[in-house]
């Protein structure tokens, strides 16, 4: 399967989340090409941005675990390249 570029963005609502996402992420590295983390702390929460380069159905799984995790709030774009 072709790889595509895609932006993952997270937004943590619940601190105690952030292992599980770090854990996630770490599941993928292999994909991951660059990631950028905001704490915005004046709301609460955490911002990550995550370009990854991985075939479809590792970002969609990628995207769906994370959206699984209580707090955590992700959305995926994919670029048409």
């Amino acid at each position: 399967m072709e790889n595509k570029v895609s932006v993952v963005s997270i937004i943590l609502k619940d601190e105690e989340a952030a292992g599980k996402v770090n854990e996630l992420l770490h599941e993928y590295r292999e994909y991951v090409v660059g990631r950028m983390g905001i704490p915005y702390r004046d709301r609460g929460i955490s911002i990550i941005s995550v370009v990854i380069d991985a075939p479809q159905d590792a970002t969609s799984s990628l995207s769906g675990k994370l959206g699984m995790i209580h707090g955590v709030t992700a959305k995926t774009l994919t670029a048409k390249l």
